[in-house]
């Protein structure tokens, strides 16, 4: 029974005890005072008679007469006169009729008056004895109606005294309710603070709450800063700030390789002449002129959240920009800017030469750096300030314009030419935690199925991407339906899906249709999106949490310094992003990171999944790390 069903109970019981406490003495108090009234009463009455009697020579027929007179008024029950040898003389006894109350009422509260006596003298001889008793009907009316107004008094007393009561309650029951769902937040990894309560129990029971909340979001923040610099030293170049080559061949990698990637563009800056440079003006100022580079270059990939710019080595530079871009316009532009801010430090000469090439999903690393650094080359052998573009095979006839990949992504929906592929999640031992499920479609009926970075950036571009996802989640909980046995099915949503009019209901409406087979959704948002639609991310963990479908933030920990904006979330799990996974046995900057990663995701109850694992060396490492699962092709599922 909840404690507020108790304390109403409580009410209600004190309110019944106190009517009936209060009815009982006021009833006991009524019934010995009326009593007392008519036994005096009947003393006063008796002696009346009497007196009046006794005035005269009284006889029998004279007291018959005097008594049968003063009974017929009604008043009395009866009237007794003996001589004084106990002689019945006359004798007048009311039949038994209504006595104005209930008879149970009678039966349990019986008025019992002395009757009254009184002696009848003729000059100074005793005539005989008078014996009267009053009516008790009057005494029975007038308890029994003073019985009902006591109670009417008294209900509305306790109606009075309920809804005072309830005010109480009420009162309590928003501050208690707030504390109670702070606690529920707080098991749901949800780190919230609520207003104080102005009832002092409660007040301090929420300053603890709250001092516990600031306490753990404090002790987070600071791991969190931590680690930001320990990722910054293991994947940053110190002198500009850039990511190192390292990290930047593992970031290119994933573009390339990702089921997901949209493919980009890539730039390969080179400073000209920076031995001579350094010679000139030596070391100072040639550092300098590497950190302005490095913020021009920085600049460029900031300009998109997903933009990487990197110092590859003393005098190179590389800027990544996924999706498809005007790549020779940001060349061009890029170029002046290094033009510019070089000026000080060139005599005669170049400044600087970029090479840039566009690339698709699946094309190889090798093949995307060595045709964009022959296009690098071939501007510096040119001797002046340049950019040259690679043309870098695609191998593909897919449309070229966005009406024809609006007309061909709307007829596979409309055609059902999509489907999901599946590719493991494991635990440590190779346990299937779920399937990770991308959406596949083909354009024709005899054509290929194409991995969504072939389409996504496309559809994101012609607003289809809730249809995408829409499309996928369908998929999705009608394979759960299917098959009872699978532990979990992963999908991940785009984030201008989330954000899109009218997409959050649609999904609602979804799972409502497959309640029971919503609890076994994983569904994820990459780091990107959720840190850019915070407030619409929040609103999503609401409709999936009360589905209890899973939720978590994919290719974690490129923008790890703002992880404090997820702290009230309440995601299930974490899936690090690829390139810091990439050659992790063999970069122990990395490692220290992740292993604060994970240290701070299980305080909160996060499970830590490692995508892209290559090799055996890479699964091996995670449980060090402390990781709990992992993806990608080097994860196979344990046998049995």
């Amino acid at each position: 029974m909840s404690m507020y069903r108790q304390l109403w109970l409580a009410i209600i019981v004190s309110m019944l005890l106190a009517l009936a406490g209060s009815l009982f003495a006021s009833l006991l108090s009524a019934r010995a005072y009326l009593e007392q009234q008519l036994s005096m009463k009947n003393a006063d009455n008796a002696a009346a008679l009497a007196l009046s009697l006794s005035q005269h020579d009284p006889d029998a027929v004279t007291v018959e007469v005097a008594v049968a007179a003063l009974f017929d008024s009604g008043h009395y029950e009866s009237i007794r006169v003996r001589d004084p040898n106990g002689k019945l003389i006359i004798e007048r006894v009311a039949p038994t009729g209504n006595l104005g109350a209930p008879e149970w009422f009678v039966r349990r509260l019986p008025i019992d008056a002395d009757p009254g006596e009184a002696q009848i003298t003729s000059g100074w001889k005793q005539f005989g004895t008078v014996t009267l008793v009053s009516h008790s009907r009057f005494g029975y009316e007038a308890l029994w109606t003073s019985t009902q107004e006591m109670i009417a008094a008294l209900a509305l007393a306790s109606i009075i005294g309920g809804y005072l009561g309830s005010l109480i309650l009420r009162r309590l029951r928003r501050p208690l309710q707030a504390v109670i769902d702070q606690a529920e937040a707080i098991t749901n990894r949800r780190f919230v603070t609520i207003p104080e309560p102005k009832v002092p129990e409660l007040r301090q029971l929420a300053i603890a709450m709250n001092t516990t909340v600031v306490r753990l979001k404090t002790m987070f923040e600071d791991e969190a800063a931590r680690l930001e610099t320990v990722r910054r030293e293991a994947n940053f170049d110190p002198l500009t700030g850039l990511a190192n080559r390292e990290s930047f061949i593992s970031q290119l990698r994933s573009s390339l390789e990702g089921e997901n990637s949209t493919g980009g563009t890539l730039f390969l800056i080179r400073v000209a002449d920076l031995t001579g440079i350094n010679k000139r003006l030596g070391r100072e100022a040639t550092d300098d002129l590497l950190r302005r580079v490095g913020q021009i270059v920085g600049a460029g990939g900031t300009a998109n959240v997903e933009g990487i710019a990197a110092r590859m080595n003393g005098a190179d530079f590389a800027l990544l920009l996924p999706g498809q871009i005007a790549g020779r316009d940001v060349a061009e532009k890029l170029l002046r800017s290094l033009i510019d801010a070089m000026e000080a430090f060139v005599v005669d000469g170049p400044s600087a030469f970029i090479g840039m090439g566009v690339f698709k999903q699946g094309t190889g690393l090798g093949v995307v750096l060595s045709q964009v650094d022959a296009a690098l080359i071939g501007a510096e052998a040119d001797g002046v300030n340049a950019v040259r573009e690679a043309a870098i095979e695609t191998g593909d006839d897919l449309p070229k314009c966005a009406g024809q990949w609006s007309v061909l992504i709307r007829q596979a929906l409309d055609r059902k030419w999509v489907r999901l592929v599946s590719f493991p999640v494991t635990d440590l031992q190779g346990r299937l935690l779920h399937q990770e499920c991308p959406l596949r479609l083909k354009l024709d009926a005899e054509g290929e199925w194409l991995p969504a970075g072939r389409f996504l950036a496309v559809a994101e571009r012609l607003g289809l991407s809730p249809e995408l996802d829409l499309a996928a989640l369908a998929l999705g909980l009608a394979n759960l339906e299917q098959q009872p046995a699978l532990r979990g099915l992963g999908i991940n949503l785009s984030a201008s899906s989330m954000i899109a009019a009218g997409f959050q209901q649609q999904l609602d409406s979804l799972l409502k249709r497959h309640q029971k087979a919503a609890g076994r959704l994983w569904i994820e948002v990459a780091e990107t999106g959720v840190l850019k639609h915070v407030d619409e991310f929040r609103l999503l963990c609401g409709i999936l949490r009360s589905y209890h479908c899973q939720v978590g933030v994919e290719h974690f920990g490129r923008q790890f310094s703002q992880i404090g904006q997820l702290h009230d979330l309440g995601l299930n799990y974490i899936k690090v992003d690829a390139s810091f996974v990439r050659r992790l046995d063999s970069n122990p900057g990395n490692q220290a990171f992740l292993k604060g990663v994970s240290s701070i995701a299980h305080t909160i109850g996060l499970l830590v999944i490692a995508e892209g694992v290559t090799s055996e060396a890479e699964f091996a490492t995670l449980s060090a790390v402390g990781f709990d699962g992992a993806t990608g092709p080097g994860v196979k599922v344990a046998a049995g």
